[in-house]
């Protein structure tokens, strides 16, 4: 079983994660997509960032559309 506590450790550097906002961009070779305040914990000391699967699936869904679009540029926000 991993403790509470190893989970809110970074995996990279050892340094604590919190629950923070990060700006997540996707290059899909026809055009670049940034998404903008996305739920993701942040290690304070490295700054590696970390997205659960729940906010992982949005994201896919924001791109899906923002690809169909066939724009060179988006920008969104959750």
């Amino acid at each position: 079983m991993i403790s509470k506590l190893s989970k809110s450790l970074c995996p990279m550097c050892g340094g604590k994660k919190e629950l923070s906002t990060t700006t997540f961009s996707i290059d899909y070779g026809d055009g670049i997509i940034i998404i903008r305040n996305v739920k993701a914990e942040i290690c304070v000391q490295c700054g590696e960032e970390w997205i659960d699967d729940k906010t992982a699936d949005e994201l896919e869904k924001i791109a899906g559309k923002a690809r169909s679009k066939k724009l060179q540029l988006e920008v969104v926000a959750m």
